[in-house]
């Protein structure tokens, strides 16, 4: 489906209701645009509050806080590179 939009003085698109509808984008929801060379793809965001309790989180890491959890992410990245 190719549909054409334009772009405002501002920048800005809306997003047409036909895409808006194949996509299940409603109201609120968040989009990301991913650049690929000179085109973009549009997607929607799932709703992270909506996988809620859908991943079992050991006993041990429950409880620490998101800043820990994501200091230890960065390092095991970083570890994992070198």
């Amino acid at each position: 489906m190719d549909i054409a939009a334009k772009v405002t003085s501002q920048g800005q698109i809306t997003i047409p209701k036909k895409v808006r509808d194949a996509l299940g984008i409603k109201t609120g929801d968040q989009v990301v645009f991913r650049v690929e060379q000179h085109r973009a793809l549009l997607a929607r965001t799932p709703n992270l509050l909506d996988l809620a309790g859908t991943v079992e989180v050991p006993p041990a890491k429950r409880g620490v806080p998101w800043d820990a959890v994501r200091d230890a992410t960065r390092k095991a990245r970083t570890r994992a590179r070198h």
